[in-house]
């Protein structure tokens, strides 16, 4: 299950990527939704249907600004080795495999399953500052530090 060896500034590199592909991909889709709100035609509903079209660009502008916050957090995160668990550090449980950074979820890098949680997290939260061979519980779901890179 667990591949060692990972490098750290690759990993970095693809969730940076990961998520200037999803910023690129909510502008697109917010500027496809502004256009098609300007060509909906004066029919007996084209009120309220401009004004669900005008809804859905404010609330994908507002996911737009957490993408864009999670790029200046990035900033913040360090490529650095540790011996103990911080802001930057690939975490790898008997479980599970965690990247201490921003809050993107779920992604595959070189065919393993990843998690990138902020440090915020109620999980980094219960790793913070632990060392290899610590073990914690969260949510009745024990797990053992493997490595920290």
């Amino acid at each position: 299950m667990q591949k060692i060896g990972y490098e750290k500034s690759e990993l970095r590199s693809f969730v940076m990527q990961l998520l200037s592909d999803k910023i690129k991909k909510l502008e697109n889709f917010i500027d496809f939704t502004i256009e098609a709100s300007r060509d909906i035609k004066k029919t007996p509903k084209y009120d309220s249907i401009r004004e669900e079209a005008q809804e859905e660009i404010y609330q994908l502008q507002k996911q737009l600004a957490g993408f864009y916050d999670m790029q200046k957090s990035m900033a913040k995160v360090v490529n650095s080795e540790s011996e103990k668990v911080r802001l930057g550090a690939l975490v790898i449980t008997n479980k599970a495999r965690f990247y201490i950074s921003i809050s993107l979820g779920e992604f595959f890098y070189d065919g393993d399953r990843f998690y990138a949680i902020s440090e915020e997290s109620p999980l980094a939260q219960k790793m913070l500052g632990l060392t290899v061979g610590s073990e914690f519980t969260l949510n009745k779901i024990h797990q053992k530090i493997v490595e920290i890179i």
